[in-house]
């Protein structure tokens, strides 16, 4: 009988020792040698060669920098049966062909001085051989002056004459073969050609000027033509081609010097982003790249305009002092290194805030024009129709004309005892002296220099009622300007008295008519918002300033005769027409109709001005700081520790003054004056986790927003506030010169455009 617990070596010994012991067993020592070229090409090919996508990335590299205009991918099975890459460019010399298949042979560099300051997509003449050593290559090139191409097969060394115009063709059959473990791991057909066709689309994005067409299995998959114009539209051309026009229409122009960093490209605005990042392309001197520091400085600047955890697209180009960037750091050249991070960094997050600084009011009208102009809509059918001739032919149905001033057959709109006459025994009396009016008037304006108030929208059986002390009133011709607007209504539910005994009924929450306390209570609005809170002893920004008056407006638009095309002011966001329960602002532009959140609205202009004060008086980049009366001490890390050592000049800029108190302890001195009440260590912490990983930080300047914003947030005009015009108009204006104030300081956006076309849907016009 076997005992089974009695220990045995092999069931006491661990699964890694088991393996030593084997190991020990079969070879006590192996020496050391040389390995094969075949294997070693075939190691580097496993850091190189990844996939199909792989071997179309370094082919065309190869292709960009022989000055090609016109490059051809053709696909097989994915790319696994056959990759073949084709270019117009210099060629390579018959002489020469058998050595671009050796190890480390290239004509990109020849010394340390050019690899320092490499300047091409590849340079260390290991892709081709690496390909070669798992796949069956073929190469036939021909150059500018010589008499017929020549074709040679990597396997077999053979090099023969072969029927090609200059230029070059990289032909990869069977990837993998000779490594069938490796082919074990690749995904479908489908998968790797998405692959293959996502790796030339960051190529094509990079270079406009160069045309790109990929196909597979016989057919066209993609084509991308080269681009013409300056940089800066050819740039555009080819993002609309390769990631749609409407990423060009929902982004903006970034062209930024910081130093000798040149920032460009598209950033796309908040409205646009995506729940993933797949959108996001950065080029350093032309080179596709994903690096820590670029994408830490571009979530940065979309960091309170992006609402949630929704990824901001764009598509930026650095340009940089190759001497300044090493690309040689990563096996696939996709990762860069910078000398100054810290300079790249402040560059890239500049350049994308001072391009969506700007509001867009003014060019999202400007597109919805230029889109009516190229589709009329119904409306715009309507709107040359009103605008013909008095003699153009009547309608084919008549409409009873409306009288103004003239002598009426049967009961005027003045005589309430006539038209309510069924009522009068029921109807308690009351009076009224506000002037409303009367519903033929097709643009209600004050007939005096006092305000007078109109009548919401009513049931159409339910008549409008003018006091008996006010005429009706007749057509407006006064020039008076919208700037002294007619105050909004306020519904009043209970039943209202009438000097002449008639009870006026309203129907459901709807009022009819103002009464004296509406009046009284619109006449007691005050005339602005009030002030909001302070920054440190500085006064507070004006929230809301008073437009100017009426008489010194002349840019101010007209309530019953609107100017003239040539003179009429050009407003973005319109002007206001209503405010929609206490929270939405109703306003009227050109191409339809603005719907604004007054709260977060101004929101961000009280934001923008607390943040314009504090960097006026300290400057953005220098935050002063104050002196802790103890030293906040800390354990911490070695690496935080030379951390704080080799960033101390960029902690002083922050505000902070934080240095070694020993080998494994930080004080922490010094904190920013705003955040003296914070938590220090985990303030320093957060600080020198971000300066370990992305040589900047910006967690003082977002501590420093955060309150910021939440002092905006209870200085900004609440809902339910009555607004009269004048303030919804001084908003709309104040929206329309305050940066970002498309987006509240939590990222929601302020204001939306609902165009005619979009209405006449909504209403089914003209179908």
């Amino acid at each position: 009988m076997i005992d089974v617990n009695a220990s045995s070596p092999e069931l006491s010994s661990t699964p890694s020792e088991t393996i030593a012991q084997a190991a020990a067993a079969d070879s006590p020592r192996r020496p050391i040698r040389d390995l094969p070229d075949e294997l070693i090409s075939q190691i580097a090919a496993g850091e190189v060669v990844e996939r199909p996508a792989s071997v179309v990335r370094e082919l065309v590299d190869n292709a960009l920098d022989s000055g090609a205009s016109q490059i051809t991918l053709r696909l097989l099975a994915g790319g696994v049966r056959l990759i073949a890459v084709e270019d117009d460019g210099c060629g390579i010399p018959r002489d020469e062909l058998p050595v671009a298949l050796r190890r480390h042979a290239t004509s990109k560099i020849t010394d340390l001085h050019d690899l320092e300051t490499v300047a091409t997509m590849g340079f260390r003449g290991e892709a081709l051989a690496a390909i070669a050593s798992v796949s069956e290559t073929s190469i036939f090139s021909r150059p500018a002056g010589q008499d017929t191409a020549y074709l040679l097969d990597a396997r077999s060394g053979e090099l023969r004459p072969a029927a090609r115009n200059q230029g070059t063709t990289v032909e990869v059959k069977e990837l993998f073969f000779s490594t069938p473990a490796r082919r074990k791991f690749l995904k479908t057909d489908a998968t790797e050609l998405a692959h293959c066709v996502e790796s030339v689309r960051r190529h094509a994005l990079a270079r406009p000027d160069v045309g790109f067409a990929i196909w597979h299995e016989g057919k066209l998959v993609e084509q991308w033509r080269a681009a013409t114009g300056t940089p800066e539209e050819a740039i555009a051309s080819r993002l609309a081609d390769v990631l749609s026009e409407k990423f060009v229409a929902n982004s903006v122009i970034v062209d930024h010097w910081s130093g000798p960093v040149h920032v460009t490209g598209r950033a796309g605005v908040p409205d646009a982003s995506r729940s993933k990042p797949d959108h996001q392309f950065c080029y350093v001197n032309g080179r596709f790249v994903r690096d820590k520091v670029l994408t830490h400085a571009a979530r940065a600047a979309y960091e309170d305009i992006l609402h949630g955890n929704k990824q901001p697209i764009y598509a930026l180009y650095i340009e940089i002092d190759p001497s300044r960037v090493d690309v040689n750091v990563h096996p696939t050249k996709i990762e860069v290194r910078f000398r100054e991070s810290r300079e790249v960094h402040q560059a890239v997050r500049h350049a994308i805030e001072n391009a969506l600084a700007a509001p867009r009011a003014a060019a999202v009208v400007e597109a919805a024009a230029q889109e009516a102009a190229r589709q009329p809509s119904l409306s715009d059918e309507s709107a040359a129709a009103a605008s013909k001739p008095a003699t153009a032919a009547a309608p084919a149905w008549p409409q009873t004309r409306m009288s103004f001033g003239e002598p009426v057959v049967g009961n005027p709109v003045s005589d309430l005892a006539k038209l309510w006459e069924p009522m009068r025994e029921q109807t308690p009396v009351v009076e009224t002296e506000a002037p409303v009016a009367p519903i033929a008037q097709a643009v209600p304006a004050p007939a005096t220099e006092t305000e007078a108030v109109t009548a919401p929208a009513m049931p159409a059986q339910a008549p409008v009622v003018q006091s008996p002390a006010a005429p009706v009133a007749a057509p407006v011709t006064s020039d008076k300007p919208f700037a002294a607007p007619v105050p909004a209504p306020i519904p009043v539910p209970a039943p209202v008295e009438q000097d002449n005994g008639i009870k006026l009924r309203p129907s459901g929450q709807s009022s009819y008519f103002q009464r004296k306390a509406a009046v009284a209570q619109v006449q007691e609005a005050p005339a602005a918002i009030e002030s909001v809170v302070k920054v440190a002893a500085q006064p507070a920004p004006a929230p809301i300033p008073a437009p100017a008056p009426v008489a010194a407006t002349p840019a101010a638009a007209t309530t019953a005769h609107p100017a003239s095309a040539d003179t009429a002011p050009v407003w973005p966001l319109g002007r206001a027409v209503a405010q929609l329960h206490g929270v939405y602002i109703l306003a009227e532009n050109s191409q339809g109709m603005i719907i604004v959140d007054m709260h977060a609205a101004h929101e961000r202009i009280v934001y923008e001005q607390l943040k314009n004060a504090v960097n006026t008086e300290n400057g953005e980049e220098n935050i002063p700081s104050q002196p802790l009366l103890i030293p906040a001490t800390f354990a911490a890390t070695r690496e935080e520790v030379a951390t704080a050592e080799a960033h101390a000049d960029t902690l002083l800029a922050l505000g902070m003054e934080v240095s070694p108190f020993s080998p494994k302890t930080l004080a922490v001195r010094a904190v920013p004056a705003t955040l003296a009440q914070g938590d220090a260590v985990e303030l320093a912490r957060s600080v020198l986790g971000e300066l370990a990983q992305h040589d900047a930080s910006t967690v003082v300047q977002r501590a420093r927003n955060e309150i910021l914003a939440t002092m905006a947030c209870h200085g900004a005009v609440r809902a339910n506030r009555k607004l009269t015009l004048d303030e919804m108009n001084a908003l709309l204006r104040q929206m329309e010169v305050t940066e970002r104030s498309d987006q509240c300081n939590h990222g929601r956006p302020t204001w939306r455009q609902l165009t005619m076309k979009e209405l006449d849907a909504l209403f089914l016009r003209g179908r």
